[in-house]
């Protein structure tokens, strides 16, 4: 036998095994979605109103099958194959529309898909408050919206809205931003304007004061909206996802121009319920408190006598009175953690308000 003719049978072999696999592959499939209609069934037999979603005991899938992960796959691919498992599967126990802050397009639409797969079905909102009311009012399960970015810092609106609303945070989305130059003409350099969301163009301003310093920056409500406008305009671009380039007719001119390689937006996901503990959660919260000396020390003490570890403090002006101030701040751990339970009961005797956004599972890369 030649080399040509045992390379063929290898090959041949190689292709076999992959059939055989993938029919395996597509039985274990079938049996994990007939465990999920039994699911199903076993719940509403005992709850006709009951929830089918659940955060916790899905960090707790992803982590395990990440944790059993000894490539070649790397821990993201397995991550995300898993979510479209899982995705899959939940669809055949109940049909669920997550609100995201469109228009279609966006990284917020992004991050969704991560987090949920692709069965769902998506409404586009037009402001963060319009996700938050669609949630309020039961139109769609969930909500995503955007909290913060590793560059240009949290997106207050956000928080804002969070003061007023009933409804909890049930999970985060953490999404890694490659901001991308889209225009109709392949000849980027003869741009005028560029359009972007505030935050995208702050991301790329080294790369825009270099490449395209004469060209008009104008900030739009979001990307989405910016490659809308940029593909109805002569020698304009935009700058976005490459998700939006196709949508609105434009072309990818040039990739990753955000400043920072580590450039990274972090989403919360809104809903009415409360989750479990998953064994590494991070918990939200909202505090303010009289404004006199030792305020702000009285309300970090006890974090630190309880061995708490504080991820995030946040102040935003109260809104009621003049010069005084709300605290959003998030740790790492459950509300139903003694350490933690511990420190809001100090905190209570201290402070005008203290109220739990939510507990839910760090976001699983």
């Amino acid at each position: 036998m030649g080399v040509s003719q045992a390379v063929s049978a290898d090959l041949l072999s190689l292709r076999e095994r992959i059939d055989a696999l993938d029919t395996q592959l597509l039985e274990l499939l079938s049996e994990r979605a007939r465990c999920a209609e039994a699911v199903a069934h076993a719940k509403l037999a005992t709850d006709p109103d009951a929830v089918f979603y659940r955060p916790e005991r899905e960090a707790q899938i992803l982590r395990r099958m990440v944790s059993l992960n000894e490539g070649p796959l790397r821990n993201e691919q397995v991550t995300h194959l898993y979510r479209e498992i899982i995705s899959a599967c939940l669809s055949l126990e109940e049909s669920m529309t997550i609100a995201y802050l469109g228009p279609e397009g966006t990284f917020t639409q992004e991050a969704a898909r991560k987090h949920f797969g692709n069965t769902i079905g998506l409404l586009s909102c037009d402001s963060i408050a319009q996700v938050f009311r669609e949630v309020e009012t039961y139109r769609v399960r969930y909500g995503v919206v955007p909290i913060e970015n590793s560059t240009e810092g949290i997106v207050s609106h956000t928080l804002d809205v969070l003061v007023n609303s009933p409804l909890k945070i049930c999970g985060e989305v953490v999404l890694r931003i490659h901001q991308n130059l889209l225009c109709k003409q392949e000849a980027w350099q003869q741009v005028t304007k560029i359009y972007s969301h505030a935050q995208s163009l702050a991301q790329c301003r080294y790369w825009l004061d270099k490449h395209l310093p004469q060209a008009e920056r104008i900030a739009c409500s979001s990307n989405a909206d910016a490659a809308k406008r940029a593909a109805s305009e002569p020698n304009a671009a935009a700058i976005g996802s490459i998700q939006a380039a196709p949508i609105y007719g434009l072309n990818v001119v040039q990739t990753s121009i955000e400043d920072n390689a580590n450039n990274t937006t972090r989403f919360l996901v809104v809903g009415h319920q409360d989750v479990g503990p998953s064994g590494q959660d991070k918990t939200s919260l909202l505090l303010s408190m009289p404004n006199r000396p030792g305020s702000l020390y009285n309300l970090l003490k006890p974090f630190a006598e309880f061995g708490i570890d504080m991820t995030r403090i946040e102040s935003r002006p109260a809104r009621s009175n003049n010069w005084e101030y709300l605290f959003f701040v998030d740790i790492r751990g459950h509300v139903k953690d003694t350490p933690i339970q511990q420190a809001l009961q100090t905190l209570q005797g201290q402070v005008d308000l203290v109220r739990v956004l939510g507990s839910y599972p760090v976001a699983v890369m």
